[in-house]
């Protein structure tokens, strides 16, 4: 498993990174943008770090080809792929929203207008097309190609790019104010951000729906092969979520809050058993995607 491991490592080194460059970075960058918050600065450091440190583990597993991304497939098809997909992760996300409206989990505010509904639908689109796109180019097609040419295991290989999905995910943000910085604020942000790995049964609801969500993408990707289908999936869902959350508000109060993960407002049990659901339904109808392999 060299090139999982790789991967980690390449997004481990980059967490520590982004930790210890923080405090130097902040007394650089504070005196010009005053409004920036340590963690803000630091945030924006990790985004290059980790992706220099991706392609290198890339070049070094010569990993180059429009193949080894995940857009092997002739572009008409590829297009195809992703418009079923971003159709069908928007009507099988969509009854998860209105079951959260109907048990009252989710709630109206009492000032919502029409526009702020078309504001959220426009930000969720563009949020689940540039999640969509990055994450399953990074995890499904990157990583996941590298590991299951390795392993020569599908299924263990999706089942453990899932996991790293998942864990991934839980990387928090901790807020630091100005006031509040120290020459050590670096390390309460790398505390801050493995806080959820020390304490994983509190967000064990929604640890499991993400690896729900990434073993589905993974099959997918593995059965059609390439992640077009996947991307498509991944951003209907995307944007139905953040649609749901920038129009709605979380109740907690509900005597069922319990289904949604106080982490993001969404996912969690109820996310997880309706992905479990969709899973079944896509295993069983896993011969349906064959043709889907083909190139031309």
């Amino acid at each position: 498993m060299r090139a999982l491991g790789l991967f980690v490592a390449a997004i481990a080194a980059a967490v520590l990174l982004a930790a210890a460059l923080a405090y130097p970075l902040y007394q650089l960058v504070h005196p010009l943008q005053p409004q920036w918050r340590f963690d803000r600065i630091a945030a924006r450091a990790w985004i290059p770090i980790v992706v220099l440190l991706l392609i290198a583990v890339m070049r070094y597993l010569r990993l180059s080809t429009a193949r080894d991304f995940g857009y092997g497939a002739p572009r008409p098809r590829w297009l195809r792929q992703f418009a079923v997909g971003l159709a069908a992760g928007v009507a099988t996300m969509l009854p998860v929203t209105l079951s959260m409206l109907l048990l009252g989990l989710r709630v109206p505010p009492p000032d919502l207008v029409l526009g702020t509904i078309g504001k959220a639908l426009l930000v969720g689109l563009g949020s689940g097309l540039a999640v969509g796109f990055a994450e399953e180019t990074l995890f499904r097609g990157v990583i996941q190609g590298a590991v299951v040419r390795e392993l020569r295991r599908p299924v263990l290989a999706v089942a453990l790019v899932s996991a790293l999905f998942a864990a991934v995910h839980l990387l928090t943000k901790t807020q630091i104010p100005h006031e509040q910085v120290t020459s050590s604020s670096g390390l309460a942000l790398l505390a801050g951000a493995l806080a959820n790995f020390a304490a994983p049964t509190l967000v064990l609801d929604r640890l499991l729906a993400l690896f729900a969500v990434g073993l589905l993408l993974g099959l997918v990707t593995w059965w059609t092969g390439s992640i077009a289908l996947a991307v498509g999936l991944h951003a209907g869902w995307v944007w139905m979520m953040r649609a749901t959350v920038g129009a709605t508000e979380l109740d907690g109060g509900a005597p069922l809050a319990w289904l949604i993960s106080r982490d993001d407002g969404y996912t969690g049990w109820l996310v997880l058993a309706w992905t479990l659901l969709i899973t079944l339904v896509a295993v069983a109808m896993r011969g349906r995607f064959r043709p889907w392999r083909r190139t031309d």
